[in-house]
């Protein structure tokens, strides 16, 4: 294994400016709120996952694959995302509405998956104050078909721009609805069970669990920086008041993460990726 290589992007790259935010943590937890809204996604979460009796675990486990994609060597992501696909390979739920048996690495669930994290990621780096041009956010989406290839997708039928990302919504949006699943899922992420003490995961950003009162700041913030289509099934006005708000309370997030120390919510994954980086740059 080449411990010289950057991995599939690198320190030019959009992918290593957006992820080197704290605020990633909002922007995780927004994209799970949108994830829910999709009945066949949801299903495939309630029917093959322990979410509800290990939260923080998940969690953890998501965090690290997704910063060793953006940051491992290209051997690490990859035998990341080939576990990752084996895992799925095996997995099958049942549509809640036709009771039809499916797998849940059909493409358009990959790509649903896929397109709200991204969204997700450089929408809310973006609010809460990371300077980041058109052309930026497009590369960054261009970048993510690489993430997307690894996890089983033709990268030509993923979005590659902020155009094509908003034209996919308007395509699912059809598909989308609240749930019995979904809304379950809503009321764990605004109030999950707060453990004690947590080790420090990527993207985690404490070592202690926040009290449920903080916590409580960080998911209505992620809900409130949904898309207002988003915030209406979830039975929100998703009037401007409301993205303004959240919009503010990301920002006031940013700041805050950004003046607590990095060992918090810097990952050992992306600190090592920064310390090849240097490495080649001396040398």
């Amino acid at each position: 294994m080449d411990t010289d290589d950057l991995g599939l992007f690198g320190p030019g790259s959009v992918t290593w400016k957006v992820h080197d935010e704290p605020i990633l943590i909002v922007a995780g937890l927004r994209s799970l709120y949108l994830q829910a809204l999709h009945p066949r996604a949801m299903a495939g979460v309630a029917q093959n996952s322990n979410y509800r009796s290990d939260a923080w675990g998940r969690l953890i486990r998501t965090g690290t694959y997704i910063d060793t994609v953006a940051y491992g060597t290209t051997a690490e992501a990859e035998t990341a995302a080939r576990g990752l696909r084996a895992r799925h390979a095996r997995m099958r739920a049942t549509d809640p509405f036709t009771g039809e048996q499916f797998r849940i690495d059909e493409p358009d669930l990959l790509r649903w998956v896929h397109v709200t994290g991204a969204e997700s990621f450089v929408s809310t780096t973006r609010r809460a104050g990371l300077s980041l041009t058109d052309t930026e956010v497009d590369a960054y989406y261009a970048e993510q078909r690489q993430a997307a290839a690894l996890v089983g997708l033709d990268p030509a039928e993923v979005p590659g721009s902020a155009a094509e990302v908003a034209d996919y919504y308007r395509a699912v949006r059809p598909e989308l609805r609240m749930t019995k699943d979904a809304a379950e899922t809503a009321l764990f992420l605004t109030a999950p069970p707060i453990p004690w003490k947590v080790s420090r995961p990527a993207r985690l950003g404490l070592s202690l669990g926040p009290p449920r009162w903080a916590y409580l700041g960080v998911a209505g913030t992620a809900l409130g920086l949904l898309p207002p289509w988003a915030l209406r099934l979830y039975g929100g006005l998703g009037l401007p008041t409301t993205a303004l708000s959240a919009g503010l309370g990301v920002r006031a997030l940013r700041l805050a993460l950004a003046a607590s120390p990095r060992s918090w919510w810097k990952s050992p994954i992306q600190q090592a990726a920064k310390d090849r980086a240097a490495r080649l740059t001396a040398a």
